[in-house]
């Protein structure tokens, strides 16, 4: 079996600023949403690569064009939540499950099917996340970094007690596609002035190199490794980073051991 590479897609749009005091920053949500989008299905046409895109049920029902667009141009959307909000900021379950089933009848309405994938919108999962995906069927999960190059199996919360080992949860037949933070767009080159952690603008091409080096790496250490790129289109979309991307789709496209695509296929082939 020959390698994979994901194009994932955090489609966020204004659900990501929801929270934000000034209308400007909602406004890169919609310039994500208007702009950046249309250029990157354009790419991917060019390209007839494939791609995974993680849509919350907000951004479906305040861009339904856009949102349609990503589903008619043959790219597959999984569950990102309705809201956006960060899993353990709901404070129940019944909260959380709410937000997890007004997502899930977006996708449905949008494409006429039910997701099997998910992604967690922000933060991390709550005590009642991984029990939600089993109630709902989910086949996969891409939030966790578990692992960095290989798929595994999602696990039950663990445990950590003051002066206790820390106690790892049960497996599940939850399917998880591992994203780690170093494979984030986001936290390497969108600048948020409000957080001091994200002040600083990173340079695209010294992004891409590192994961060509994590690419190549792969290709000569692992089993059917599996590279898995988390993106967002109002920071995937500007300009400079297309032009980086589709640079390293032609790199990639190259190569007779490795392929783009979904995480969904990714899955289907997983045997453990």
């Amino acid at each position: 079996m020959p390698h994979s590479v994901c194009l994932t897609y955090d489609f966020d749009a204004v659900a990501g600023w929801t929270s934000a005091g000034l209308p400007e920053y909602r406004s890169w949500g919609v310039y994500g949403a208007e702009t950046c989008v249309p250029r990157l299905l354009d790419l991917h046409d060019r390209t007839g690569v494939p791609s995974t895109w993680f849509v919350p049920g907000h951004t479906i029902e305040s861009f339904p064009e856009v949102a349609g667009e990503v589903h008619d141009r043959g790219h597959e959307i999984q569950h990102h939540g309705w809201s956006h909000d960060p899993l353990p900021s709901f404070g129940s379950r019944e909260a959380e499950r709410r937000d997890f089933v007004r997502g899930i009848e977006a996708i449905e309405e949008l494409t006429g099917e039910t997701p099997t994938g998910f992604r967690n919108p922000a933060g991390g999962f709550s005590e009642h996340t991984v029990d939600l995906l089993r109630e709902f069927g989910f086949e996969w999960d891409s939030s966790g970094t578990e692992r960095d190059l290989r798929p595994y199996y999602l696990r039950e919360r663990g445990t950590v007690e003051p002066g206790q080992p820390y106690r790892r949860g049960e497996r599940t037949d939850v399917v998880a596609v591992p994203v780690p933070w170093h494979r984030d767009d986001w936290l390497q080159l969108f600048p948020v002035a409000s957080d001091p952690q994200f002040v600083s603008y990173g340079h695209e091409p010294d992004v891409f190199n590192r994961w060509r080096t994590e690419l190549r790496w792969m290709r000569e250490h692992v089993e059917e490794g599996v590279l898995t790129l988390l993106l967002h289109p109002q920071c995937a979309g500007r300009a400079p980073f297309v032009a980086e991307l589709e640079a390293f789709i032609d790199d990639v496209s190259e190569l007779r051991d490795t392929e783009f695509t979904d995480v969904s296929t990714v899955v289907e082939s997983f045997s453990g």
